[in-house]
């Protein structure tokens, strides 16, 4: 069974008096005089493998911070399972973390079926489930689930900066919506209705899912590019934007293509569909981008590549996993910093709630990290990009989401 765990030291203890201890175990749990105990699940084994690289990338973090002397004077372990990204393993690691280990909270756990497989688990234990690793919207609603938030823009906050943009750059257009049959793709439609509003039903000329399990999305296509849209949605994971991209330059339509940012990647997505294809497409970023020029001398990216070269040398540059777990991990310091010497669940809670506004170095200046009393979305700027036939290329304003 993996575990990535990052243990501390607990010398300090010994000259603690046991009643201070005792009083931080029932108050706090996971945290003593000299540790925080933080968790998390990652697949890194089985089809989702590639998102371990998060977990790696979060664990060299606290490692950094424990050599520069923790927070508040504690050291950070962070306790990492694999859960292979199977929802059924989750809950197995999950309760191992809550029941076995006693972690103050778990952060950045990732996968929406995963962690919607322990979502109301987490919210009866009253355990915070802190900036997990994935879009759904549903992170949000902290009216039913108070102990749960996310961290990267919602899709929903995609979808609505996509209507922003339709709506300032093609008023009258058509649009044709693409989408995976599942809260993912539906997170889009919702966006797009919360900024289109009553022109919504007029503006989208037609809707067309796909389940996860269809071989193509040929037939789905040619109904769009029938409908006379001129504008299309493509709100799909990278082996059906691939087949898009494709598909419409064959048939030789030619609308403005906006794809989710998680179908944005070179090698899953740009180079199957064919690079001269994709040429125009359109996405919105938070993320620098390691292998675009402009951040070569950036000081966020200069302190990224610095960290990266002494804890992860053999890490590949251009994952961008990397640059998104240095993001959620200095969340996570300011998070901790806020709550001064008071690391109980309700304190790490109210704290994720009201987090101060914030720049990672990794994101994009102006997609800030910030929540509040009316805002449970700590993302929601991002900066609208296009494809030029050999890289992505930033354009225009920063576009914030509408809010839900």
């Amino acid at each position: 069974m993996f575990r990535r765990t990052l243990l501390t030291t607990a010398g300090a203890a010994l000259a603690t008096p046991a009643i201070f201890r005792r009083a931080w175990a029932a108050d706090a749990p996971g945290v003593t005089a000299t540790e925080i105990k933080i968790g998390n699940t990652d697949p890194y084994s089985g089809p989702a493998s590639a998102y371990g690289a998060i977990g790696r990338g979060l664990t060299a973090f606290f490692t950094r911070l424990n050599e520069n002397g923790g927070i508040d004077g504690r050291k950070v372990n962070f306790i990492s399972y694999d859960d292979g990204y199977s929802p059924p393993k989750t809950v197995e690691q999950t309760r191992r973390l809550v029941e076995q280990d006693g972690v103050a909270f778990t952060l950045n756990a990732l996968g929406t079926p995963t962690q919607s497989a322990v979502q109301r688990y987490m919210n009866q234990k009253k355990v915070p489930q802190i900036f997990v690793s994935s879009g759904a919207d549903k992170w949000s609603n902290t009216k039913e689930f108070p102990w749960t938030i996310g961290w990267q823009p919602s899709y929903r906050t995609s979808g609505q900066i996509f209507a922003k943009y339709i709506q300032a750059n093609k008023p009258d257009g058509k649009i044709a919506v693409l989408f995976q049959n599942d809260d993912f793709g539906k997170d889009y439609l919702l966006g797009l209705k919360d900024v289109l509003g009553d022109k919504f039903a007029k503006m989208v000329v037609i809707q067309s899912s796909y389940e996860v399990t269809d071989p193509t999305i040929d037939s789905q296509a040619v109904a769009m590019k029938s409908s006379g849209a001129d504008v299309l949605v493509s709100a799909a994971t990278p082996k059906f934007a691939a087949q898009i991209i494709r598909k419409i330059y064959d048939l030789d339509w030619h609308p403005m293509h906006l794809v989710t940012d998680v179908s944005i990647s070179v090698g899953a997505v740009i180079n199957p569909a064919g690079p001269e294809r994709a040429t125009g497409l359109i996405a919105a970023s938070y993320l620098k981008d390691n292998a675009d020029p402009q951040w070569d001398n950036d000081p966020g990216m200069t302190e990224w590549r610095g960290f990266m070269k002494k804890y992860m040398p053999d890490a590949e540059l251009s994952d961008s996993n990397y640059p998104y777990a240095y993001g959620v991990a200095t969340s996570c310091m300011q998070l901790l910093k806020q709550c001064g010497s008071d690391f109980s669940r309700d304190n790490i809670m109210a704290q994720a709630k009201n987090l101060a506004t914030h720049q990672p170095p990794t994101l994009i200046p102006g997609c800030v990290v910030g929540t509040s009393a009316t805002n449970s979305h700590p993302i929601r700027h991002l900066h609208m990009q296009r494809w030029n036939g050999t890289r992505w290329e930033l354009f225009g304003n920063i576009i914030e989401g509408a809010g839900t």
